[in-house]
């Protein structure tokens, strides 16, 4: 391959995108563009441009993809229920394919050769971001130095800025490997690496501790339209202003916390705490009104494939065809989940009170426990004598096996 003049960098300002920033320039001897991607950090970004260009950048991006993160990524997941091995809800690997894709635009912009990332040769984001490229742009090479520089801890990273001057905000006392965005905030390390160990008091900071939210409960409603959530409280938001608003109503009520070991993509298991507040919220409210407007075999087939669809997501195949076909048959099966729900908020809790739905397939005289007239009850018998006939024919064959 000719010789690399200009690498587009994913920078996030933390220890790990710092270090790489400058070791790039070092080692390659070329032009370093950072791309920041804006998911929701807040305060996070401040200043980051200017550091990027001191650390030795020749341009500095910070691109704010809020809208589009929730509306064409995180919705289309919550659309699917997705939910990662029970618990995760999948907040750092839905935002790495829409940061590959602005990164690999800028890349061709710019008459880049190469991007490059910050994810370890353990992880499961080199994955996601290299499978996200080379569906986008597979000329572009990749450059991944936790897999090629002789810097072999956080530790290393940290002396390595040190020497080089570079300002970072990790230290050995707080030494998580964090991830924020609208969606969630996740972290990694330190003595999370114990799956014994209890979280320190670093961790969560989106939510309060659910023993010290308030006594009383918060009830509000949310609104949906073919499974996506456009109202709160009667009030129509933008998808990253609903994400935003569920976020606060969720961390004050101590919503959303998880501490979990998990499989990574790569082989190992990792054990890692997330905070969900908004995400949790919708996702209860989400469940609770396709339990009344979605056809019984639809819902159950749907079910059958959240696992499969949420491993695309967690692997890194957003942008693969068997995603894009399943997000297909995800979106028709959603296409009568519109309606409303109220829900209770409450120390940590989500508790729905009610739903309705203009495409309710609740039918109040046939679930009723007073007397009717359109259900025959005397009809049961037959349905199940019939479905218990593969059971009867085989129940000789039992005693013959146990005699």
């Amino acid at each position: 391959m000719s010789k690399i003049e200009k690498v587009v960098l994913a920078y996030s300002g933390g220890l790990d995108t710092s270090a790489i920033l400058k070791w790039i320039k070092k080692t390659y001897e070329c032009e370093v563009i950072t791309m920041t991607a804006d998911l929701g950090q807040g305060e996070e970004l401040d200043g980051l441009e200017d550091k990027a260009l001191s650390t030795g950048a020749t341009k500095a991006y910070v691109v704010d993809l809020q809208e589009e993160f929730v509306s064409d990524y995180v919705f289309p997941m919550f659309r699917a229920n997705a939910v990662y091995e029970g618990g995760y809800l999948l907040g750092t690997s839905i935002a790495r394919p829409l940061i590959a894709k602005r990164m690999v635009e800028i890349a061709v912009a710019e008459g880049a050769q190469a991007v490059a990332h910050g994810a370890t040769g353990k992880g499961n984001d080199q994955v996601r971001f290299e499978l996200s490229t080379l569906a986008l742009a597979p000329h572009l090479k990749t450059i991944a130095p936790w897999r090629e520089w002789d810097l072999n801890s956080r530790t290393d990273l940290i002396a390595f800025c040190e020497e080089n001057g570079i300002s970072v905000p990790v230290t050995k006392e707080k030494p998580y490997s964090c991830d924020r965005n609208l969606l969630h905030l996740s972290f990694e390390g330190g003595e999370l690496e114990d799956p014994w160990s209890e979280p320190g008091p670093g961790t969560y900071q989106m939510s309060v501790n659910p023993e010290d939210a308030p006594d009383k409960s918060e009830v509000i409603v949310l609104d949906f339209e073919k499974g996506n959530p456009v109202a709160l409280n009667g009030q129509a938001l933008s998808p990253a202003k609903m994400l935003a608003a569920l976020n606060e109503l969720g961390g004050r009520h101590g919503i959303g916390r998880l501490d979990m070991v998990e499989n990574r993509f790569v082989g190992m298991k990792s054990r890692g705490v997330y905070e969900t507040p908004g995400g949790a919220i919708l996702q209860r409210a989400h469940r609770d009104l396709e339990g009344v407007c979605m056809d019984r075999e639809l819902l159950h087939l749907r079910d059958t494939l959240i696992p499969r669809y949420a491993e695309m997501v967690y692997n890194g195949y957003w942008f693969a065809p068997e995603r894009e076909a399943l997000q297909a048959f995800m979106d028709k099966a959603q296409e009568t989940v519109t309606g409303t729900v109220r829900l209770k908020l409450y120390k940590g809790g989500v508790y729905p009170l009610g739903r309705k739905s203009p495409y309710s397939l609740y039918n109040p005289d046939l679930a009723t426990f007073e007397k009717d007239e359109v259900y025959n009850q005397a009809d049961a018998a037959g349905f199940i004598k019939l479905h218990g006939l593969r059971l009867q024919a085989r129940q000789p064959f039992l005693n013959k096996i146990k005699g």
